[in-house]
């Protein structure tokens, strides 16, 4: 969008390591608020729409985006701004049902499979195709220095999440037992780097990945799969070429799109725990599921958009003069 000559203003909420990002890809940026939970996600919400809907009337944008974006639809309802929401979650009912009717736009991918009340708008993608489609990101094993590993060694990225979202309380977390089962097991296979927004016993802290969080997509791309409760990690892997076993209670239409159409995530919920790892282990001793992987995504790429460009093109069309 600055490259086309327009003006944009970034704000951002502290959460796991999205200010961290900006600052070290140099985005001049405004936090709103710091991630509560519990009844706190009530106040901080209406501190992050109060803080929004000053900065936007000051600076007074042609449109307002995010993700999910409860903010930006009242805000932008409030001060007459059109708001684009993108989301892919669908059973984030709560916030849907009251943001989805206040934007002007709701834009999510085709495989997004919920009724949205509002203005539905569709594209060939998923998020993470906005920035690790080919035209955004090229892997590069020299990253992978930074993380203490080398290109040739097997590898697994493990990741597990903090479930502290509105829409993560009907997810159940892996036990600590479990956790330990996973990684032992993935230990006697290869290498394993642990991401992780919860906090770690000292056994599994000291798997941690300790290399620049900026770099995690190059680790990611390279690992020979990727397994954890994160619907993106999960999407963001097969996307890359990396298979994915993705462990939660519920799932998403981009992971379901991603296990049926192309066999880059499997996704089985907490209580298939004993079957995952059976997975696991079937994946981990297949000798073609390298080229398979590779396979999968480039069909993947072919029937999938550069999601940036979409954005841009949209937005550039429907709200700029």
């Amino acid at each position: 969008m600055l490259d086309l000559g327009h003006q944009v203003l970034v704000t951002a909420r502290e959460k796991d390591v999205a200010v961290p990002l900006l600052e070290k890809l140099g985005i001049p940026h405004q936090v709103l608020s710091r991630q509560r939970s519990g009844l706190g996600l009530a106040v901080e919400m209406l501190q992050r729409t109060t803080k929004l809907a000053s900065i936007a009337r000051r600076f007074r944008p042609d449109a307002m985006t995010g993700i999910m974006g409860p903010s930006i639809a009242v805000a932008g309802r409030l001060l007459k701004i059109p708001a684009v929401i993108f989301y892919d979650t669908e059973f984030a009912t709560q916030t849907n049902w009251f943001a989805y009717p206040l934007a002007t736009a709701v834009c999510t991918p085709d495989c997004y499979r919920a009724k949205v009340r509002g203005n539905h708008i569709t594209y060939a993608g998923y998020h993470e195709l906005a920035y690790l489609h080919p035209n955004r990101f090229a892997p590069d094993a020299m990253k992978l220095a930074t993380f203490g590993v080398r290109a040739e060694e097997p590898y697994f990225v493990v990741r597990f999440v903090s479930w502290e979202a509105i829409h993560d309380r009907k997810e159940v977390a892996l036990t600590l037992a479990q956790k330990r089962s996973l990684v032992e097991f993935l230990r006697s296979r290869g290498r394993v780097i642990i991401t992780s927004e919860a906090p770690l016993p000292t056994d599994l802290q000291a798997l941690r990945a300790t290399g620049p969080v900026e770099d995690v997509h190059h680790l990611l791309a390279f690992a020979r799969l990727m397994v954890g409760e994160s619907a993106t990690m999960s999407s963001e892997a097969a996307v890359l070429g990396t298979p994915a076993v993705f462990i939660a209670t519920t799932g998403r239409g981009y992971t379901d799109d991603q296990e049926t159409r192309y066999g880059l995530v499997r996704h089985f919920k907490d209580r298939e725990f004993d079957a995952a790892l059976t997975c696991i282990e079937r994946l981990v001793e297949s000798d073609s599921l390298a080229v398979r992987s590779r396979q999968a995504r480039g069909a993947l790429l072919r029937d999938k958009i550069d999601v940036t460009q979409w954005m841009v093109d949209f937005l550039v069309s429907r709200f700029t003069r």
